[in-house]
């Protein structure tokens, strides 16, 4: 019989998790001891609570699985509460393990450290930001508390949080047996299809918006062959930029309303057959539309529940909707004849100075020659130029909007596949979290860091001009980047960009880190519709 953490470890492998991102602290030592030792996952050691958030959330996107974030009492879990809360909004199955205080230390009357108001304080904190949540407080009962826990993770999509009581891990513990799924009304199901299916032969224009669950459900290859057999012209949400970027037949570009392309717009916006397949109805997948979208007329699915105009179907999960409806729909050639969305290239190495199409023509270029590259991308004008790089696997806050995402993203992303990603980051994100990069060496991780430095908050600056606070001076990244254990290089030109991109992609075993200096007030043509489209909303239109 194995011994309670190693219990959870074999259950979190079997739910499909493949590394632990983590900080150490006392009341967690035991458990990663346990950890280190049994090496059922590999450990991956950060430096600050939000890197290990973001870097297990990151992991957990990009391969459908679960992300661990193992963090101790108190003082490593509450500093991870914006990640943890991020993940909730974004739907990542993030599992958060915390160490806890032991039962008897519970009992001794006295405040314990890293306690705030209770010892129960950070139990309800998470209740917030969690889908489900234990105490592993009892070995007998802990089996099916971490299948009931892990299989809601799952099946939601959503984090959950276990706390280890640091006396409790070296108890003798039984195999935790897999929760059974969900039961699906199969009656029910087959209603809602040929309800889904009659609609969309009765559109004129129908259209297929995919969302972020398509990928947490490991659903793109089937959603892929459902548009095709359905003939439905597809785009992806803001939030599910990066989907079907392996699939035949590509997106053809992202909804972004007023800051989007004109014809993918229009396209969405008089459809009278729009299908939101796991698409999260959000300010920035919506926000911005140049003619307001009657959503009670569209056909939704998400969080196992499909709404079709004023009812809904309620426990149909994602997947079961998506099999269902492909057993529906033979095989055929039908195809959509509209085309796919051209990118920008053929960027010109030249004395110019850079703005942000030239980075994305650059990145375009480089992927056209070498092979495309997972990106991850952090907020800002960093992720809306993202949306001028061709198609390609992409984890990036576009609804929570947190800064500080991208560095670590990027370490989880490499962790998670063993391909090597490009992150996109601003300068106000990298001084958050940017110092993650430090641990890079000791992994063999080397992404290729593109850091937009403006000196600025910029994207804040577009909407209040006026305050100085958004000012942040230059802070010689590039300089940095060797203490770091990496290379560093700063470019202003687009033939040092050019330059800096091919040397950077040559080099393995160290990451890369091209600062590019990028004058006040230049922005992609993307976040200057967005700024403008959301301007435009809070005047009243």
């Amino acid at each position: 019989m194995n011994n309670l953490a190693e219990s959870l470890l074999l259950a979190l492998k079997a739910h499909g998790a493949r590394q632990i991102f983590g900080i150490p602290g006392d009341f967690a030592l035991p458990f990663f001891k346990i950890i280190e030792e049994s090496q059922i996952l590999p450990l991956y050691t950060l430096s600050h609570e939000p890197g290990v958030g973001f870097a297990a959330d990151a992991a957990a996107r990009i391969v459908g699985g679960l992300g661990v974030a193992a963090v101790t009492y108190g003082a490593g879990a509450l500093n991870m509460v914006n990640a943890v809360a991020a993940a909730y909004a974004e739907k990542s199955p993030l599992v958060v393990l915390s160490g806890g205080p032991g039962k008897n230390e519970s009992m001794t009357g006295l405040l314990l450290h890293h306690q705030a108001k209770t010892l129960d304080s950070q139990f309800q904190i998470f209740r917030e930001i969690t889908c489900d949540q234990v105490r592993l407080d009892d070995a007998e009962r802990a089996p099916r508390d971490i299948a009931r826990v892990l299989a809601n993770c799952l099946r939601y999509s959503r984090p959950v949080y276990i706390e280890l009581p640091r006396d409790m891990v070296g108890q003798s513990c039984k195999a935790v047996v897999e929760a059974p799924a969900p039961v699906v009304d199969q009656d029910a199901l087959d209603a809602c299809v040929g309800e889904i299916l009659a609609r969309l032969r009765r559109a004129s224009r129908p259209a297929l918006m995919v969302g972020v669950e398509v990928r947490r459900f490991g659903l793109e290859s089937r959603v892929a062959e459902l548009a095709h057999r359905l003939a439905l012209p597809v785009v992806t949400s803001f939030m599910g930029r990066g989907l079907l970027a392996d699939a035949v037949t590509q997106p053809l570009g992202t909804y972004m309303g007023v800051a989007g392309l004109p014809e993918v717009t229009e396209l969405v916006e008089s459809s009278d057959g729009l299908f939101l397949l796991g698409v999260i109805v959000c300010d920035t997948n919506f926000g911005v539309s140049a003619s307001r979208i009657d959503l009670r007329k569209t056909i939704q699915a998400l969080d196992e529940q499909v709404s079709i105009a004023y009812h809904t179907y309620p426990r149909i999960s994602l997947t079961a909707l998506v099999d269902r409806l492909l057993a529906s729909v033979p095989a055929g050639s039908a195809t959509c004849a509209m085309a796919p969305r051209s990118f920008p290239r053929n960027m010109v190495a030249d004395a110019a100075t850079l703005t942000p199409a030239d980075i994305a023509a650059a990145v375009n270029d480089l992927m056209a020659i070498h092979g495309r590259l997972p990106i991850a991308s952090d907020i800002g004008d960093c992720l809306f130029t993202a949306m001028d790089i061709e198609h390609t696997a992409l984890v990036a806050p576009g609804y929570y909007a947190t800064m500080g995402f991208g560095v670590p993203a990027g370490l989880g992303l490499q962790a998670a596949t063993g391909q090597r990603p490009l992150i996109l980051v601003g300068d106000g994100a990298f001084q958050m979290t940017g110092w993650e990069l430090g641990n890079c060496q000791r992994y063999g991780w080397d992404p290729i860091v593109l850091l937009f430095n403006n000196a600025s908050w910029e994207m804040l600056r577009t909407f209040q001009p006026e305050s100085r606070f958004n000012d942040l001076g230059h802070w010689g990244f590039a300089e940095m980047a060797a203490g770091l254990g990496g290379d560093g290089q700063r470019v202003g030109s687009r033939a040092e960009l050019k330059a800096a991109l091919d040397k950077a992609l040559a080099t393995r075993g160290r990451f890369q880190l091209i600062e590019l200096t990028i004058a006040r007030g230049v922005l992609s043509t993307t976040l200057a519709r967005f700024v403008a489209g959301v301007k435009q909303l809070n005047a009243g239109r």
